[in-house]
């Protein structure tokens, strides 16, 4: 790389790009740029504002290691407190002038540098690109017979309206993941009338929720020791550590303990036999990804929520036919559905070198050396992009170690003098051998539907624990990799 200084481009403003462009300025880098498909800032936390919304990873937990908040107002965060909460970081560290909103990326194109282009012609260059573009935020519809014949208000539980008014409305709600599980908890204790279709019953893990006193959140703001004694409380840490030794190994120790927890929340809160059996799982415990509440089963239990497990027959002008032949009014229906989790960068066209392109390496599966780094895409980086650590766990911090191994490689090519620098073809063929071979013994393939199959039914996840990865993120080897 010449004398000038290098320049950066980050794809998305959530999360990851926040976090990207705040390390690369305290490296000293001056010539980076974030590129946001949206208005604002924020990512997931800006597109989902539906009720209920909450962060499921304790607050001080869920927070960059550089900028702690002593201001949280509970154990667990509710979603417009964590998008304040980043509203408030690109504020202090003076990350907006640098955003580009309502920019949105369609290609991407790599001759001894990248071009970029956005959707309205715009054209930009840089020599690196950080690819924090998220992973659930395509929405998607399922495929229900009669959907498009419903004569009520409908719309994705991620483009919640607001100007809808919910009072006197009998409420239709498809999907049970932790969207689904949060929502209906607090419409129901909204004293709204909640239908609750599931297609699946979930295991939900108990926790407790609490509030911080300002006396707490005063010792908080004089003492970073003490927000990170519950960043670090070792009850938390060894809870991660335990899920993910139990999902890699599904018949230990950590994994029955897991499904002990679920199983007797399950057993002693949810009083109604019938009830109960409507909500027990017939899948391994962490097989979906864990639900956390600390009082859905108090909810499910209140009469104006009611329950239906059997299967969705038809979606009619009204209402909702299920498969034992009921019809539910409804006025109001949303889709908790869920995201298409293998878009990651897609649909922006990468085009690599050697006549690469993303489409035909992910034509497959979507995959990357470690999760950071493609064959054939030099100074591409991805942060949380396929295959990184998924589960009941901050992201935050599993994007800060995976920015301390990518910031190791661009210093390779700015020491090295180098145009760029990627995976080889060898070193992600055998990451993903390993990986596969282990991803499919994880709880994760033990025989559920989830959003973490791709298409052939494998994992698409991080197969083995937590302590691995950050092991692994300490350091590239630089043998896996090709200088460009």
């Amino acid at each position: 790389m010449s004398d000038k200084k290098p320049c950066f481009i980050i794809l998305g403003a959530g999360m990851s790009g926040i976090l990207a462009a705040i390390k690369l300025r305290m490296a000293g880098h001056t010539n980076v740029s974030i590129y946001e498909k949206a208005d604002r800032i924020g990512g997931t936390w800006r597109d989902n504002s539906y009720p209920g919304l909450s962060c499921d990873v304790p607050a001080h937990a869920y927070t960059y290691e550089f900028a702690p908040n002593p201001d949280w107002t509970g154990y667990f965060a509710p979603g417009p407190e964590v998008q304040a909460y980043f509203e408030k970081v690109v504020a202090d560290f003076d990350v907006m002038p640098i955003i580009n909103f309502n920019s949105e990326i369609v290609r991407a194109t790599w001759t001894d540098r990248w071009e970029i282009e956005t959707s309205d012609g715009r054209i930009d260059n840089a020599d690196f690109v950080i690819a924090a573009t998220g992973v659930l935020h395509h929405p998607k519809i399922p495929d229900i017979k009669g959907l498009d014949s419903f004569a009520g208000i409908k719309f994705h539980s991620a483009r919640w309206d607001h100007s809808v008014p919910l009072e006197g409305k009998r409420i239709g709600v498809i999907g049970n993941g932790s969207t689904g599980i949060q929502m209906v908890t607090e419409l129901a204790k909204r004293g709204h009338d909640v239908v609750h279709f599931q297609r699946s019953p979930q295991w939900i893990m108990p926790v407790v929720q609490f509030a911080y006193t300002e006396e707490e959140k005063a010792v908080f703001r004089a003492s970073r020791e003490a927000i990170d004694a519950i960043r670090y409380d070792p009850v938390y840490i060894g809870n991660v550590q335990r899920f993910t030794k139990g999902v890699v190994d599904i018949e230990s120790p950590a994994m029955k303990e897991i499904e002990a927890y679920c199983l007797m929340n399950l057993e002693q809160n949810v009083h109604d036999p019938v009830l109960r059996e409507r909500l027990r799982p017939t899948y391994r415990a962490a097989c979906k990804r864990l639900i956390y509440s600390p009082d859905y089963y108090a909810a499910a239990q209140m009469p104006n929520l009611l329950t239906v497990t059997c299967g969705i027959d038809t979606i009619l002008p009204h209402g909702v036919r299920d498969k034992e032949g009921i019809e539910h009014k409804v006025d109001l229906l949303v889709l908790a559905t869920g995201f298409y989790s293998d878009r990651f960068v897609r649909p922006i066209d990468v085009q690599g070198r050697n006549g690469a392109t993303l489409e035909a390496a992910w034509k497959e599966r979507c995959n990357g050396y470690y999760a950071i780094s493609i064959p054939d895409f030099p100074n591409f980086f991805m942060l949380n992009g396929p295959t990184s650590p998924v589960g009941n766990f901050s992201l935050i911090d599993i994007a800060e170690r995976q920015w301390a191994y990518i910031e190791q490689l661009i210093a390779r090519v700015i020491d090295g003098n180098a145009h760029g620098i990627h995976a080889t073809h060898k070193a992600l063929a055998d990451y993903e051998a390993r990986r596969i071979k282990a991803a499919k013994e994880t709880i994760f393939g033990s025989g559920c539907t989830s959003w973490y199959l791709d298409a052939q039914g494998v994992p698409i996840t991080w197969p083995w624990d937590y302590d691995t990865f950050a092991e692994k993120m300490k350091a590239p080897d630089f043998e896996a990799f090709e200088v460009v």
